[in-house]
């Protein structure tokens, strides 16, 4: 038997960058990416519901849910979020996703700081950008189910926090959102590995 890695069947849920997805391929391995948006760079993309793609028999999955409820950074609207049931709403999306991977073995949530820390547990880590070659700060959690701890693979000087002080327009929560390449590239290769 051979101690080659074997490609991995990975989705990535609620990405429509494709930095992920493309991490994933680059190394040998069979990903696709799914958000309502369409895809931003040409790829494997289910545009759509992931709950249509999500009972498939996936050996990994990323998903990013929208925060814009959820993250502390919007805490001064969390009454009116609440009133309003906007909240719950993402609440109960996260939970759902929680609930219907049950069946896929490694999985992971990526998050910023926010209520699903109290709402549901602590996450597993809390990652920066600068511990992956940018010099910039967002504090990203990542609750974990059968993966490790990402280890840092660039840690450089810089911790400038361009993605909060990001000016309005009508894509900011779009560019806010984006995984940084250095994180994708860590999480393709620590959780999937080279499997060219």
């Amino acid at each position: 038997m051979s101690d080659k890695l074997k490609p991995l069947r990975v989705l990535v849920g609620c990405e429509s960058s494709g930095k992920v997805r493309d991490a994933f391929i680059e190394l040998g391995h069979d990903a696709m990416s799914c958000d309502l948006l369409p895809t931003d760079s040409p790829g494997p993309h289910y545009q759509g519901d992931v709950f249509d793609v999500i009972d498939a028999p996936w050996d990994l999955a990323i998903f990013h849910p929208a925060c814009t409820h959820l993250s502390v950074s919007g805490a001064r609207h969390f009454e009116a979020k609440r009133l309003d049931g906007r909240q719950q709403e993402a609440v109960s999306f996260f939970m759902r996703l929680v609930r219907r991977s049950k069946h896929i073995p490694r999985r992971a949530f990526e998050n910023p700081i926010s209520i699903m820390s109290s709402m549901w547990r602590k996450p597993n880590q809390i990652i920066q950008p600068w511990q992956y070659g940018h010099g910039e700060t967002k504090a990203t959690c990542l609750w974990l189910e059968g993966l490790e701890n990402l280890e840092p693979t660039n840690i450089v000087e810089g911790r400038e926090a361009r993605i909060h002080k990001m000016p309005p327009s009508a894509d900011r929560w779009k560019k806010r959102s984006e995984t940084f390449q250095g994180i994708a590239d860590a999480i393709a290769m620590q959780w999937g590995g080279d499997v060219r």
